[in-house]
């Protein structure tokens, strides 16, 4: 059903609100507040998002439109993540722009911000499934920024010694200390050095930011070598910064210290291999 004045078509409803499908995210109502589900075939970036955040919708889905030029298309995700408002981005191939029902109908999820995926949204699901998940299911309480820390152990050895990732080396623990490796997301300036430092991991891996000038986003490595720190870094082009997990799943090494390279690990080599390389029971010299 449709109603003309809003240019809204409710496709699905239960006790805890509604799903509706919208052409444009400017078609977002106050009627829509902390109830609904915005399925809009708009781009999913800050411009939309600021009129969907001026309403507050339970949950909105818009399009990746190929995600473009600086990553404008989606960036409109992580200004909603910011107000706590699970969102996603179909991919732009499986829609029909401008026509929001074809696309709760059809499309598939591209992207997804953090309180979306903690809901269970992840990419390659339908946006229907996607959308029906954000209706019934209820995101966390709003955490403060040091607790969202996004911890996950990845592998556990038969040593008790553990790969684990988390989104910064400040969220380290004191269990870390010469017993896991830690995957973070960071860069591995100078600025790491008093958190690897702190926490001294069995090993670690973090981004290598970009490089920076006189590859200054790396110079902890040799730093923290002469503690005897065994640590990698990644390229910032092949894992997000400041999400561990994906620096562990999507991450390429650039840059590694003696005591990485002397327990196998090599720059070009997959984070995760790197991470099992850390992990073994051979001492850093």
């Amino acid at each position: 059903m449709t109603d003309p004045a809003d240019l809204q078509t409710v496709v699905h409803a239960s006790e805890r609100g509604r799903v509706v499908a919208l052409d444009s995210a400017y078609d977002v109502r106050p009627v829509n507040r902390d109830r609904d589900v915005a399925v809009n075939a708009s781009y999913a970036g800050v411009l939309p998002a600021r009129f969907i955040a001026q309403q507050r919708p339970r949950a909105a889905i818009g399009v990746d439109c190929g995600i473009g030029l600086d990553g404008a298309g989606i960036a409109g995700l992580w200004y909603l993540e910011a107000l706590g408002i699970p969102a996603a981005a179909a991919d732009v191939a499986t829609v029909e722009l401008g026509n929001g029902v074809a696309m709760h109908e059809a499309a598939r999820i591209s992207r997804v911000n953090a309180v979306a995926l903690d809901l269970g949204v992840v990419p390659g699901q339908s946006v229907r499934e996607a959308a029906l998940l954000l209706l019934e299911t209820d995101p966390p309480p709003p955490a403060a920024a040091s607790e969202v820390t996004h911890r996950t152990v990845m592998e556990t050895a038969p040593s008790g010694r553990s790969i684990v990732c988390t989104d910064s080396i400040a969220f380290g623990l004191p269990e870390d200390a010469g017993r896991n490796v830690l995957c973070t997301a960071g860069h591995t300036g100078r600025s790491a050095v008093p958190y690897l430092r702190q926490v001294a991991p069995w090993g670690f891996i973090c981004s290598d930011g970009g490089g920076g000038r006189d590859r200054s986003g790396t110079a902890g490595l040799a730093i923290v070598e002469a503690d005897g720190l065994a640590g990698a870094s990644v390229d910032a082009n092949t894992a997000r910064m400041g999400d561990g997990l994906s620096t562990y799943e999507d991450g390429v090494i650039s840059a590694c210290n003696a005591g990485a390279a002397a327990r196998g690990v090599v720059v070009g080599m997959s984070a995760r291999e790197a991470a099992g390389r850390l992990l073994g029971d051979v001492p850093a010299p």
